[in-house]
């Protein structure tokens, strides 16, 4: 009698009851499925976003599954390797030349977000330093630790950014695909192992992961993404190395970064966020409706393409946004300028803009257990 009064495990999920190595077996031909299904729409970023839906759907569905730290690490090296292959001495000269509309459009997103926080704040939807993190856009991996170190619910933290990168990356793949205009076109073949130049190869290989793991090592948030991209555009930019990153290196990367985002959605971090999803899901939309306002601002008094100027104010996470705009027809120097623009200024202001909504707003952070 009493052992059938005991919740069965399958309330847990139908994937908890199977061994690790079969839920990983299940996400990855869910992923390769995914991809493939949207790859034959020609939809942007296919290989991220097939591998965030699987991971999605096999977190939820309770696998307990966790990317290796040193893999994720290596990832975030290849994609600013990806972006340094963009970044060139004119990307400078491009914020030198417009760097008051840099800075006001930095400063007017960092402010819409931090109202929104405030606001989740004082309507009790979470606690101060909480809701400001959750609510910043910058790299979500960052805004989580950042959040953790400053006192906040690095958990629900998680959740909102996430959540916003989910959304972002959707609605950015979605409006790319409107924008780019694709008929009529050819439709070229994926060359997913070109010839390699051994030299050129290995020298990437050791910017993109050695400079991952020195960014990692030195803490500096964001530093596996930033060290890489900085170094790599000082060489690509000077000659010293030919950046090689085959099709195969950035599938197996943008699978990586998908499976992180998605497997953040576990149903431990869900139930938490369960009763304020709807206000936060809200919030992201707002925020996303505001970002696209100063694109329409950007495109109407500076003359950049929509689509170039949609992701440069995007409010999602910076690795997110560099492998759509990568895989889109757009300005990366220019999306990549304002996205790391952005990144910079919120870990300055970010601790002190959570610090004044933590002492005005309504909820005190609670570590939640």
């Amino acid at each position: 009698m009493t052992r059938q009064q005991v919740p069965p495990p399958a309330a847990k999920g139908l994937l908890s009851r199977l061994p690790v190595p079969a839920s990983w077996v299940i996400l990855l031909l869910l992923s390769v499925l995914l991809s493939a299904a949207l790859m034959t729409t020609g939809l942007p970023a296919s290989l991220l976003l097939g591998p965030m839906v699987a991971a999605i759907l096999v977190a939820v569905g309770g696998a307990s599954l966790r990317m290796p730290k040193f893999a994720f690490t290596g990832v975030q090296g290849v994609v600013g390797a990806l972006v340094a292959v963009s970044i060139t001495a004119g990307i400078i000269q491009t914020f030198l030349s417009d760097w008051p509309l840099f800075l006001g459009v930095v400063l007017s997103t960092l402010a819409a977000s931090s109202v929104l926080g405030f606001l989740m704040s004082r309507w009790g939807v979470l606690p101060g330093t909480t809701a400001v993190w959750g609510s910043t856009p910058g790299a979500a991996s960052a805004m989580v630790l950042m959040a953790q170190a400053f006192g906040a619910d690095a958990r629900l933290v998680a959740f909102m950014q996430y959540l916003r990168v989910a959304f972002v990356a959707i609605a950015a793949s979605l409006i790319a695909r409107i924008w780019v205009d694709t008929s009529g076109a050819p439709v070229q073949a994926v060359a997913w192992f070109p010839p390699l130049d051994p030299f050129s190869f290995v020298g990437t290989l050791l910017l993109a992961f050695g400079g991952g793991f020195l960014g990692q090592w030195s803490r500096i948030p964001a530093g596996p993404l930033l060290v890489p991209m900085l170094a790599g555009a000082a060489l690509h930019a000077t000659g010293l190395l030919d950046i090689q990153l085959p099709e195969w290196l950035l599938a197996i990367s943008y699978t990586v970064l998908g499976w992180r985002i998605g497997l953040s959605f576990t149903r431990s971090v869900l139930m938490h966020a369960l009763r304020a999803m709807p206000r936060i899901a809200v919030s992201i939309l707002l925020l996303m409706g505001f970002c696209g306002g100063l694109a329409a601002m950007l495109t109407h008094l500076v003359g950049i393409d929509p689509l170039t100027a949609y992701l440069a104010t995007s409010p999602g996470g910076i690795d997110s946004v560099a492998v759509i705009a990568a895989s889109s027809q757009v300005d990366l120097s220019f999306v990549m300028a304002l996205q790391a623009v952005r990144l910079v200024i919120v870990i300055l202001l970010g601790p002190v803009i959570a610090r004044l909504v933590a002492r005005h707003g309504g909820m005190r952070d609670v570590p939640v257990v």
